[in-house]
């Protein structure tokens, strides 16, 4: 049995990021596995430890404090699961959430989980929006995406992508989320791993610990390749 947590799925749960984890557990069950998948939020309780992927999706910046506050019960174990290598993926503005501190645009500042040694900064002048190509060292392909953000990050040790066309994690950088062993934190919305069949292989093949079986995946190979080429030709045409 593969247990997938989905933590704060009714507050994290912007851009459709739930797809991920029904495709992550589509591409699981079509390798043969069972798989169990816990939506848990603020009046649950969660084992962290014994789970075997953790999900948590994009949220408003009111919803994410509240989440924040929530996931420092599990600061301890969620940390212990991050160093042992077990795979998870926060995407939108819920990685934020393992930095130092959180600054909004009153000025006012929260300390973060300090998994990591970034800080966030927050602003109420517009939003930050762009398509995304970026690539990594992991894949043989980019990935795309779609980032709606009004936060900067600064002192990302350990980004997770190298951005080709796109928002990075502050204005003007080339370098987008954080990676630290098995944990990937992205802006990356779309849902990033129904855009990108690749990376949804990838994670199949870290909890599965093997190549998994994907020529079901003929649809989302053929959507990916017409998002690339359109991606390009903008690129191409600047």
């Amino acid at each position: 049995m593969i247990r997938i947590l989905h933590l704060y799925h009714d507050l994290m749960n912007l851009y459709g990021d739930y797809a991920n984890v029904s495709a992550l557990k589509r591409i699981l069950e079509k390798n043969g596995e069972e798989v169990k998948v816990e939506k848990l939020s603020l009046s649950d309780s969660a084992s962290i430890g014994d789970c075997d992927f953790i999900f948590v999706g994009s949220g408003t910046e009111r919803n994410m404090r509240v989440a924040l506050g929530d996931l420092k019960k599990y600061s301890r174990s969620l940390k212990s699961y991050i160093e042992s290598g077990k795979p998870a993926l926060f995407t939108g503005n819920s990685f934020e959430m393992l930095g130092k501190t959180i600054t909004d645009c009153r000025g006012e500042t929260v300390e973060g989980l300090g998994f990591f040694d970034f800080t966030v900064t927050e602003q109420n002048k517009t939003r930050l929006t762009a398509d995304v190509i970026c690539a990594c060292s992991f894949l043989t392909q980019p990935l795309v995406g779609f980032v709606n953000k009004c936060s900067g990050i600064s002192g990302v040790s350990s980004p997770l992508f190298t951005v080709e066309m796109g928002l990075g994690n502050s204005e003007g950088d080339k370098y987008e989320g954080v990676r630290l062993n098995n944990f990937f934190g992205t802006h990356l919305t779309g849902p990033a791993l129904i855009k990108n069949p690749h990376f949804l292989a990838y994670f199949a093949e870290l909890i599965l610990g093997k190549t998994p079986e994907t020529d079901y995946l003929t649809n989302e190979r053929a959507g990916y390749d017409v998002t690339l080429g359109e991606l390009r030709k903008r690129v191409e045409a600047k």
